[in-house]
């Protein structure tokens, strides 16, 4: 640990990139939410922990080092908070300064799991909680999302995609309105940092679940921030003799103690209607190339042993794959063969995944999941008189990468059993079992798609389907346009896929369970990450990221490597485009402008606004969707409610059609005058762009 430190460390140095050198980096991190952990390890986790604090501060870097969720860090570094929530925390010592470190805007996803969402509304209200409760530094984990390339995912099982429902997508895009609202956001806060820089602040209670922190200094700064904790009830509040409504779960900032500026839970900006748009008619027409490998040992063995290895300690995780493969004897006489039924075979395991053959012929699959890596398999197997072979591709899905004594955790098989012979059930766990480590097209580079590793493909323009163990390679152009680009995997099984010698990474379409989702997403309360879920029975992951940059003009070669069997005319390249926005806005949203307010003294309150805007070179086609009144819902499936002016379509197709971007501003003149008196009234929007 010292020696890896310290060789980071040096390399820094070197490079001039510490604060004390005219470099960016003000801050250092030792050990990661070893808190969660220490007490597993006894008095010597205690010892560790401190020792690293010593060891880190010893380097001598100029800057101050921290320790995430360590619950005994020494005064020598500062602790600090991972979490959804961090406004309750405390640092250890009063002297030290009150850092987030992680803020998960959403959360990772694992294959055959569901999609977590966490809205931006809660992210908005943690942020401006923390910063109400005197929080010095706040920091997002993820801002910006990305790929888990090649082999590099943890859990085990998380996906390909590490996209963390991120302000900034996988692909780079705003994902919106989460983006923007927490754009709002900080710069709302920045508009009291004299106040909060100078001040301490005063406490005022306003209700059982209302209270605001005032900031306010000897030059007449103030800044107040107002917050409603009830998780189900709007308030209105009274601070300093005016009147204030608070949404539930809600924090209102005032840079002046007197205008709301921003509401945590009022989002203003669009909501971009995102696509991944098939740009092929999948794969066909191409010339495609075909490398089928047998199942079971290829060259020769790797080793043979009685029982069973570990998965992981014996492959080092220099590949997915390790096959275990034995024989069996079977007497014609035997009652299954006589009836014409099968035998049925019991496997253990301690993960991930595995596909079962048996002459050659895949038989099963059974894989564990995030929450619960080792599963069991049992299946109606095809057995014939003589001699049998079976053969067990084992499989990782990334490693496990936090947890106590997780070196330890291994994988693969732990008992193998076949029922209803003659004589009862058979157990071969105790057989000699011949090993080999990785599959064959693995070790003869046949991902490279360059011709190197001297195989014979077979070329065909009607490629295999449901043919379990093969490789196959296609030439393919980049799709035009500039968007960022996804592999369709939908119609495939489980494997690897590369484009141009690049590890795009593992894909698994497995689908979600039926059950646990969501239609919309409640923000009020605490969140977790099995609170909003969506995409129940879908697969977790469909598209899989290629960056643009790894396609050439012509000649780009795409090798997948299938495990149990798929269909690869199915296979599709889609961009990654904006095709529409949403908007929503209600007479009573905050109304400046963040960027101007400050100069503008406070004065540029002007009327709430839906503000939508389409992609360069795009323009508002359509209006699908437009109601002044008291419409429900959420982007894409938006109602009327019974306050609407029939006049929402005409007003807001007069402002923005053809237009690249518009503002309809919630004016009663430009809408029915005297509609509803007794509702607040809103406007929801959604347009197509094109």
């Amino acid at each position: 640990m010292q020696k890896f430190t310290t060789f980071i460390v040096n390399l820094m140095k070197q490079e001039k990139l510490f604060a004390p050198q005219g470099g960016p980096i003000i801050l250092a991190q030792i050990e990661n939410e070893y808190g969660y952990y220490e007490k597993d390890y006894g008095e010597g986790g205690k010892k560790y922990a401190q020792w690293s604090a010593s060891m880190a501060v010893a380097q001598n870097i100029g800057v101050p080092w921290i320790m995430c969720q360590q619950f005994d860090a020494p005064e020598s570094v500062i602790n600090t908070c991972n979490s959804f929530y961090c406004d309750q925390f405390t640092p250890i010592f009063p002297n030290k300064p009150k850092i987030w470190t992680e803020n998960w805007p959403g959360w990772f996803k694992t294959f055959g799991a569901r999609n977590p969402h966490r809205p931006a509304e809660d992210i908005a209200f943690s942020v401006a909680r923390f910063f109400q409760k005197g929080g010095s530094v706040q920091n997002y984990y993820m801002y910006h999302g990305g790929t888990n390339f090649g082999r590099t995912s943890g859990g085990p099982f998380i996906t390909t995609s590490y996209d963390y429902e991120a302000p900034i997508d996988e692909y780079g895009l705003p994902r919106l309105p989460k983006w923007a609202h927490l754009k709002q956001l900080h710069l709302a806060i920045k508009l009291c940092e004299h106040a909060l820089l100078n001040s301490e602040p005063t406490h005022v209670s306003l209700g059982p679940s209302e209270e605001a922190d005032v900031f306010t200094n000897s030059s007449g700064a103030c800044a107040a921030f107002i917050s409603n904790m009830d998780d189900k009830n709007d308030k209105t509040i009274v601070f300093r003799n005016v009147s204030y409504h608070l949404p539930a779960w809600s924090v209102s900032i005032l840079p002046d103690c007197k205008t709301v500026v921003f509401n945590t839970a009022k989002v203003a900006s669009q909501t971009s209607v995102v696509e991944m748009a098939s740009e092929t008619k999948g794969l066909k027409g191409l010339k495609w190339e075909v490398f089928v490998e047998k199942a079971g040992i290829w060259g020769e063995a790797d080793f043979v042993k009685t029982g069973f290895v570990d998965h992981i300690n014996t492959t080092k995780f220099t590949t997915d794959y390790l096959w275990y493969t034995t024989s069996i004897f079977v007497d014609e006489n035997e009652e299954f063969l006589k009836k014409g039924s099968s035998s049925v075979l019991l496997i253990e395991s301690k993960g991930h995944a595995l596909h079962a053959f048996v002459n050659d012929e895949l038989q099963d699959s059974a894989s564990g999941n995030g929450t619960h890596p080792p599963f069991s398999l049992k299946s109606p197997i095809s057995l014939k008189a003589g001699k049998n072979e079976i053969a067990l591709l084992s499989m990782t899905v990334g490693l496990q990468n936090a947890g106590s004594f997780y070196e330890w955790v291994g994988a693969g098989l732990t008992s193998v059993k076949i029922k209803g012979f003659n004589n009862g059930t058979i157990d071969l766990s105790a057989h000699n079992w011949t090993y080999k480590i990785g599959v064959q097209g693995e070790h003869l580079g046949l991902y490279k798609g360059d011709g190197s590793s001297n195989v014979t493909w077979v070329s065909t323009s009607e490629p295999p389907k449901k043919q379990p163990l093969t490789w196959y390679k296609a030439i393919v152009d980049p799709p035009p346009g500039d968007e960022p680009i996804g592999l369709d995997m939908i119609d495939m099984g489980k494997g690897l896929a590369w484009l141009n010698g690049e590890e795009i990474g593992r894909y698994w379409p497995r689908k979600s369970p039926t059950h646990g989702c969501v239609q919309e997403c409640n923000y009020r309360g605490k969140f977790d990450p099995d609170k909003c879920n969506t995409g129940c029975g879908e697969p977790t992951q469909r598209w899989y990221h290629v960056p643009r940059s790894w396609f050439k003009p012509s000649g780009n070669v795409l090798v997948i490597f299938e495990e149990k069997g798929g269909d690869p005319l199915k296979i599709e390249f889609s961009r990654r485009k904006i095709s529409g926005a949403c908007g929503h806005a209600a007479v009573d949203y905050p109304s400046v402008d963040l960027e101007s307010w400050r100069e503008e003294n406070g004065t540029n309150k002007s009327i709430s606004t839906v503000n939508l805007k389409c992609p360069e070179n795009t323009r508002i086609s359509t209006v699908k969707f437009a109601s002044f009144g008291n419409p429900t819902g959420s982007c894409g499936s938006y109602t009327k409610g019974d306050c609407h002016d029939p006049n929402s379509t005409s007003v807001v197709e007069k402002i923005c059609l053809k237009q690249n971007k518009c503002a309809i501003e919630l004016a009663e003149e430009k809408f029915s005058k005297g509609l509803c008196p007794s509702v607040t009234k809103k406007l929801a929007v959604e347009v197509v762009c094109g």
